[in-house]
């Protein structure tokens, strides 16, 4: 995914964290997203999907100077209990200068279901250095009644590691983990 480089107007504007779940089911978006535009909101980032049925939604928006983020907090508290979501928030965040890592590479990793998998191969990312920019995971039901576990894990390599050094350690968790993992260099596509 691009990121934006540099400051323009939005970085100025007060920046929010929205942070929804709820069962999954038509009009979520449209309901979320009409609150914001009655409130003068600008989504700049968004993440949604299904989660076991559960739909979730986190964007960063930006709310004018002299808008009140009460009236952005009291709509959004209308539409989950309109629509019976289970959790909804609202928090400001604070602007970033800095500029976010471009991923690099692409981690899979499947295997077996059993826990501690996301921890291990999370560690040994965290302890080389590496930014992970995207995480996704979905347990799937294998052959038979054994479920397999799935994990794609875009990553930012830090200035100087060698990605054979950390494909090298990757492998070392993924055999100590008995899962198959994978490591190769991200086509970079514009949105």
């Amino acid at each position: 995914m691009p990121r934006r480089r540099g400051l323009n107007i939005l970085d100025r504007m007060p920046q929010f964290a929205v942070a929804a779940i709820g069962r999954d089911r038509p009009g979520i978006v449209a309901a979320v997203s009409e609150v914001l535009l009655e409130q003068g909101a600008n989504v700049e980032d968004s993440q949604m999907t299904i989660l076991r049925g559960h739909f979730t939604m986190t964007l960063i928006v930006s709310l004018d100077d002299g808008t009140d983020p009460q009236g952005l907090k009291d709509g959004l508290d209308r539409v989950r209990e309109k629509l019976g979501l289970e959790a909804l928030s609202v928090s400001g965040v604070e602007h970033l200068d800095t500029e976010c890592p471009e991923p690099s590479h692409i981690v899979t990793v499947y295997g077996v279901d059993h826990p501690g998998i996301v921890h291990a191969v999370s560690a040994a990312l965290a302890d080389q250095g590496v930014n992970i920019s995207d995480l996704t995971t979905r347990v799937f039901e294998g052959e038979g009644e054994t479920p397999v576990y799935a994990m794609m894990i875009e990553v930012a390599i830090a200035p100087g590691l060698e990605p054979s050094d950390l494909e090298r350690r990757l492998l070392e968790i993924a055999a100590e983990q008995s899962v198959e993992l994978s490591f190769r260099r991200l086509e970079q596509d514009s949105l």
